[in-house]
């Protein structure tokens, strides 16, 4: 049938509703975004293309014989 099964997981991702999280407070939303880069490998947070992007990838043909892995799109972040 030629199925092929792939999951993404993504990480904190700069997105209005992450970062509403920390309420309507300016400051207290660059803090929360701050603190949730702190704990990612690369020192930032993700952006919605990237997770779109690899997306992408997993549905195209360039990932025509990738199947049953996990993917994480996280900065780094499950590897510590």
């Amino acid at each position: 049938r030629q199925i092929r099964v792939n999951t993404i997981s993504p990480g904190a991702t700069r997105t209005p509703g992450l970062l509403d999280l920390a309420g309507d407070d300016a400051a207290q939303r660059q803090g929360l975004a701050d603190y949730l880069a702190a704990q990612i490998p690369m020192g930032r947070l993700g952006e919605p293309n990237e997770i779109a992007s690899a997306a992408l990838f997993l549905a195209s043909d360039d990932a025509s014989f990738v199947n049953g892995i996990e993917l994480f799109v996280d900065g780094g972040q499950q590897q510590v």
